[in-house]
């Protein structure tokens, strides 16, 4: 049997930021991004190598009035770019989840590629920025994402005392979620991972 390639191309242009996302879910953790936030650099390029997806990123934004639209709205398209790559979401995994430690952070996510958008997040940050990043732009990017990307996201801080520590544990813990929920059940035979049959409706 032939699998087809996973793999999205999307862009967004609006009168705040212009961006291009091009994601491939079977690559080898291979990233090229530049949003010009270097924090949100920071973070998508662990979440391309710990998720194992070929990520690159494009991102111009408002940056004279500050992160906030270039953050969302990366969030909102890398969504989109995942909703897209896995198609009709047959014969994958669905559900993923990982607990990350990073030094004296730790961090868990729980993802499920059901089709809905919703995120939880139980956490909380201490100072207001880590780097050009305001900490209230985390959990906001997480829940542009799953709703964009049609998936539940439960993302949970269990420790931790440095902010750049806890966030970076958030996204690796996203990213191996997310790489168990996308990998191909060969059980599942292309089948839908559902009792409704669909995943998409």
């Amino acid at each position: 049997m032939t699998l087809l390639p996973r793999t999205a191309i999307v862009t967004r242009k609006t009168g705040e930021t212009d961006i291009e996302i091009s994601l491939n879910l079977d690559g080898s953790g291979q990233a090229d991004i530049a949003t010009g936030v270097g924090f949100l650099d920071h973070m998508l390029h662990a979440l391309a190598r710990h998720a194992r997806f070929d990520l690159k990123v494009r991102a111009s934004g408002d940056l004279h009035i500050d992160e906030h639209h270039t953050v969302e709205d990366v969030g909102i398209v890398l969504g989109r770019a995942l909703a897209e790559a896995l198609g009709d979401r047959k014969g994958i995994t669905r559900m993923g989840h990982a607990i990350v430690p990073m030094d004296e952070a730790l961090a868990l996510v729980a993802v499920d590629f059901g089709g809905r958008g919703y995120f939880v997040f139980d956490g909380a940050f201490s100072t207001e920025r880590i780097g050009q990043v305001g900490t209230s732009l985390i959990p906001h990017f997480f829940e542009s994402l799953a709703h964009e990307g049609r998936l539940n996201l439960h993302a949970r801080l269990l420790a931790g005392a440095d902010d750049h520590h806890r966030a970076e544990a958030l996204f690796k813990a996203l990213a191996r979620a997310l790489d168990m929920a996308v990998r191909r059940d060969e059980r599942l035979a292309g089948q839908s991972p559902s009792t409704k049959g669909t995943l998409t409706a």
